[in-house]
């Protein structure tokens, strides 16, 4: 299980990431680009969005989202609004810190720029 403590400890050790000053909804980015925030929906297509506690959606690969919906539906999770965006959605008392890690270091490498990716991949 990873609680919002530790994910955004996760999250913030990663190079150059920034946490979005917005109360109790989470949006972690890195040089303006979101790599994983706060799951919020409406009930219907008028309604205001409200947070879905213990889920985040974190950026990924296509190929990565399918896979991981496949493998573990307890873990991961769409819906319709993120069914054809690069993100997955977590279920955070499902996830181990280790493995959440693993996706926001992959969220981090797919939209931090090049160069800083090339920089800490260099670093011992």
């Amino acid at each position: 299980m990873v609680d919002l403590s530790t994910l955004r400890r996760l999250a913030l050790a990663l190079p150059e990431v920034e946490a979005s000053p917005d109360g109790e909804r989470l949006a972690f980015s890195v040089q303006g680009k979101g790599i994983a925030w706060s799951y919020i929906v409406r009930a219907h297509p008028k309604a205001p969005r409200e947070l879905v506690e213990g889920v985040i959606a974190v950026r990924c690969l296509r190929e990565t989202k399918a896979m991981l919906l496949e493998a573990a539906p307890e873990r991961f999770f769409d819906d319709e609004h993120y069914r054809s965006f690069p993100a997955v959605l977590v279920r955070l008392e499902a996830i181990d810190e280790a493995e959440m890690a693993g996706l926001l270091a992959q969220a981090w490498r797919i939209m931090a720029p090049k160069a800083l990716v090339r920089r800490h991949a260099a670093e011992p």
